[in-house]
């Protein structure tokens, strides 16, 4: 696995494909297999795929102490090669935003998966409060939270509980989860400027679809796309997103 120096430590990514870079940053309590080693395939074959880790998953450089996004931000940058097409979800999404208002000539596309602007309604707060407290107090409940937020009651029903809660979460998915609560970037979102595909899901039981349509409304020219999915869209959709996002980096854009 590739490693680049952000910052004093290591930022560990994974590299596949031939042709223009295309960064994808993983979510909330995922890394880079988890959330996207099933997609890479289908990408692979027009940009070389990056997936990097950032602090809390892999074996990424950590610090400790409190998560912020300028540190996600920043590793996520330190992993691009060249100006790129970014790709982000959930918590990812808000990354890759940042780093597109904030580091512009690295970013050629923008696709933001399942993101939010900032903790705008009690409803996605008290979701995400829930969730931490399983994650700090109650680990069995913790897993069994995952799939009953993070999917549609179909997916659920048809793959299985316990298929869904195997595996253990990242050691930093609590600190990435008391970050996801810190989010604000309302102030950077009018200031992107990378043509931009925003991805909402129709029965995200965590993020509500209505942030993804906020994250839309306040990117200047951003196009909008819905899935009928839950909030883990890579998994329930996977050929859905992948097209979407296969199609928004192919296209001629005039600039």
């Amino acid at each position: 696995m590739p490693t680049v120096i952000h910052d004093g430590g290591d930022v560990h990514y994974a590299k596949a494909g031939a042709g223009p870079g295309l960064v994808m940053v993983h979510g909330t309590g995922g890394d880079a297999v988890t959330n996207y080693a099933h997609l890479v395939p289908g990408l692979a074959d027009v940009r070389t795929v990056i997936t990097p880790d950032y602090a809390g998953s892999g074996r990424t450089f950590d610090p400790g102490g409190d998560l912020t996004l300028d540190l996600l931000a920043g590793q996520v940058a330190a992993a691009f090669e060249e100006p790129s097409d970014l790709v982000g979800f959930s918590l990812g999404a808000v990354v890759a935003a940042k780093v597109a208002a904030e580091r512009p000539e690295l970013v050629r596309r923008l696709v933001l998966i399942a993101g939010w602007t900032h903790l705008a309604d009690s409803r996605l707060e008290l979701g995400l409060r829930t969730w931490a407290r399983l994650a700090a107090t109650d680990p069995e409940s913790f897993a069994a939270y995952g799939p009953l937020v993070g999917f549609s009651p179909e997916f659920v029903g048809s793959v299985g509980a316990q298929t869904l809660m195997a595996g253990e979460p990242p050691p930093g998915t609590l600190r990435q989860i008391e970050l996801d609560l810190r989010v604000d970037i309302r102030d950077l979102l009018p200031t992107i400027t990378a043509p931009t595909l925003v991805i909402g899901n129709t029965r995200d039981y965590l993020v509500p679809v209505a942030h993804a349509r906020a994250l839309h409304a306040a990117i200047p020219g951003s196009q909008y796309a819905e899935l009928d999915s839950g909030h883990v869209v890579l998994h329930e959709r996977p050929q859905e997103v992948t097209t979407l996002i296969r199609d928004f980096i192919t296209r001629v854009i005039n600039e």
